[in-house]
């Protein structure tokens, strides 16, 4: 009989100042505009909808294994952990903040359904201007990961954002795309896509699609822990942004196409990926999976 060991500081379950406490050096956080400073979104007050002195994202600053960070976790939890005027202006600050400070790196935890259709122009707007923020540190030569693992997912501009990072990180839970799955049923129809097949959902969308395909740069487990290391492994080494490697990707990106577009499954790509249990994958151990995955890269 299989028995289950209940996972202490679960990254899937943790609001955004619990994981931040839990991923940083212990007692080393130093909070930017916390919640007694009632930062509310103006936008949401005047339709009458709730809103939150933190507006959805903390951020502030602390160590990782003694090495100085900037750091922002999204709250899932509040409006979809979605992107307004107040929450993109925090981000976008906290950026430009590291741009002139030059901590070792900025690390953002992705919890976002995209942009916050109540603030509509103006979260659109904040999202873009956080993608060039992003940007605009890697140029100033700061290293940036995006971990992606909570409930919610990072999707839209927030996805958009996310892979304007040097590295993403994400577990099985964690999922990435630009349009969400009711977006695509919504505006394809069911027929496209199920968005009531969570199977169909977290093979699509889930890390370990993501990583296999090469839009994660990491595979974590579904703990604090795992991501902490997954983090620091990579925290001094940023990756250089320039036309080169702008080309090498986009090189990827065209032989990945060639390579699986007439695919209408994650398990055909996996199958044509060299997978030996190509529809065992949604349910290996992460352990399990990364030994697949790491025995088919050294074939390759």
């Amino acid at each position: 009989m299989k028995t289950y060991t209940l996972v202490k500081n679960k990254y899937s379950e943790s609001d955004a100042r619990k994981l931040i406490d839990n991923f940083l050096d212990k007692d080393t956080f130093k909070e930017i505009l916390d919640p007694t400073q009632h930062l509310t979104s103006p936008h949401l007050e005047m339709i009458g909808k709730p809103v939150e002195f933190d507006d959805g994202v903390v951020i502030g600053s602390g160590t990782l294994n003694k090495h100085k960070v900037f750091i922002a976790a999204q709250q899932g939890g509040f409006s979809g952990g979605t992107i307004g005027e107040i929450h993109g202006a925090k981000l976008i600050g906290l950026f430009r903040k590291a741009i002139i400070e030059k901590p070792e790196a900025v690390i953002v935890a992705f919890d976002s359904g995209g942009v916050r259709l109540d603030e509509a122009n103006i979260g659109l707007l904040a999202a873009s201007e956080l993608s060039r923020a992003v940007l605009d540190a890697r140029t100033a030569g700061i290293n940036t990961i995006a971990l992606i693992g909570g409930s919610v997912g990072c999707y839209g501009g927030a996805a958009l954002s996310a892979k304007c990072f040097d590295y993403v990180i994400m577990n099985e839970k964690g999922r990435l795309g630009i349009s969400g799955p009711v977006v695509i049923e919504t505006n394809k129809g069911v027929e496209e896509f199920d968005s009531q097949d969570k199977s169909l959902v977290w093979r699509t969308f889930g890390g370990k699609n993501r990583y296999i395909l090469g839009d994660a740069d990491d595979y974590a487990e579904d703990t604090i822990k795992s991501f902490r290391e997954k983090a620091s492994n990579i925290i001094n080494k940023p990756k250089l942004l320039n036309l080169e490697n702008i080309k090498q990707e986009q090189k990827m990106l065209k032989e990945r196409l060639e390579k699986y577009s007439d695919c209408n499954d994650s398990v055909e790509i996996w199958e044509k990926a060299g997978f030996r249990e190509p529809k065992n994958i949604p349910s290996m151990e992460d352990d399990k999976f990364i030994e697949e995955y790491n025995a088919l890269k050294e074939v390759r």
